[in-house]
């Protein structure tokens, strides 16, 4: 009978890659991108800054990242024979269902389909960029039953994005915030859905195959889909006593309070979570009213003192999202736009130095 004295459940710690791209150093509170930390890019850098990083290797000049961004601009619009695709999606589907068929759509019209060189996938990956505020708003629309949306390529890609979901032109502190999120969703090492990207990368299956999957893991709960369930639940209430006895009541019933702990990050804040909670401050100023920060925050601080856990970037990226105008249902879809940056770079370094995943089992079977 074979067994395995090595055994980790949910492969809690162990190593599945070498990578090149991005390391969680939590003794220095550091989220190492390509050798720079992403929580310091998070104060001066843009998402564009951030891609160049993830897909070049190195921080982009100026003219460096308006070419990056003038040319995933370019890339905004679907292949015609795409678009009916929407209209077919049925109403009340989760947008994110909505994003993973029209990225596996995708796939049939790409002409270099089994090209899996350096170039050809960074090609890809610019473009799939491009590509996906369309297909993660429009996801969006289509399920909800709207009208389809165009881009306007006379925004930044970011106010852009924001415009497509808004309606309305946003205002210089909406970008600079929605840019900020993007940024920080932009890449985060090896959590599921980048290990499944990478699993279905290493059978040399192609790039749209992998995201695939990845947006399939992303859509849980336990993952992406965190952030939704965090508004949710704020919205239960309207007060600081009321969202405490909320908590308190679901502690009670032994309840998962969504937006706390994190695998890694088990004894400090998720640094995220951090920027993401001056983020809120910003805009409940701009509305003076702090009525979603004072809940957070007591929120927070109740879980410290009851369980011992700290928020991730989900708890206070919900509210922020929320100040924004964004529809709940487009939380975990915005996430996964922007985390496709840090998706396709694993993807690439996979395909350039692949072996293929075949793991093991610990057997609990019947004896034979």
């Amino acid at each position: 009978m074979h067994t395995s004295e090595g055994f980790v459940p949910g492969l809690d710690g162990v190593i599945a890659a070498k990578t090149e791209i991005s390391f969680l150093d939590v003794d220095r509170e550091k989220i190492v991108i390509r050798g720079e930390d992403l929580i310091e890019l998070a104060k001066d850098k843009t998402y564009f800054d951030v891609v160049h990083l993830l897909l070049e290797g190195c921080l982009p000049s100026h003219e460096e990242k308006k070419s990056l961004e003038d040319k995933i601009k370019n890339f905004c619009s679907l292949p015609e024979a795409v678009l009916p695709l929407f209209k077919l999606l049925p109403k009340g589907m989760h947008p994110m269902d909505g994003m993973r068929t029209a990225i596996s759509l995708l796939a049939g019209y790409d002409p270099e389909l089994e090209n899996r060189s350096h170039q050809e996938n960074k090609l890809r990956a610019y473009k799939l960029l491009g590509q996906l505020p369309f297909i993660t708003v429009n996801s969006y629309f289509a399920t909800a039953g709207k009208e389809i949306v165009s881009p306007d390529k006379n925004l930044s890609y970011s106010a852009n994005f924001l415009y497509m979901i808004t309606g309305k032109k946003p205002s210089d502190l909406e970008v600079e915030i929605f840019d900020q999120l993007l940024l920080l969703y932009s890449e985060h090492e090896m959590p599921n859905s980048t290990f499944a990207s990478r699993v279905i990368a290493s059978t040399n299956s192609d790039m749209y195959g992998a995201l695939t999957g990845a947006i399939s893991s992303l859509k849980g709960h336990l993952h992406g889909g965190a952030n939704e369930a965090v508004m949710y639940m704020l919205l239960e209430v309207d007060s600081v006593d009321a969202f405490k006895a909320l908590i308190r009541h679901k502690l009670q019933n032994k309840e998962k309070i969504m937006g706390f702990g994190h695998r890694v990050y088990m004894r400090k804040m998720d640094p995220r979570a951090t920027i993401t909670k001056e983020a809120l401050r910003k805009l409940c100023a701009r509305d003076n009213d702090y009525t979603l920060l004072e809940m957070c925050e007591a929120g927070e601080e109740m879980m410290r003192e009851e369980k011992g856990l700290y928020p991730n970037l989900d708890y206070y990226a919900a509210p922020v999202y929320w100040k924004l105008g964004i529809p709940i249902p487009l939380y975990t879809p915005i996430f996964f736009s922007a985390r496709t940056a840090g998706l396709t770079s694993h993807i690439i370094e996979q395909h350039d130095n692949n072996r293929i995943f075949r793991p093991r089992v610990d057997y609990t079977g019947k004896s034979y």
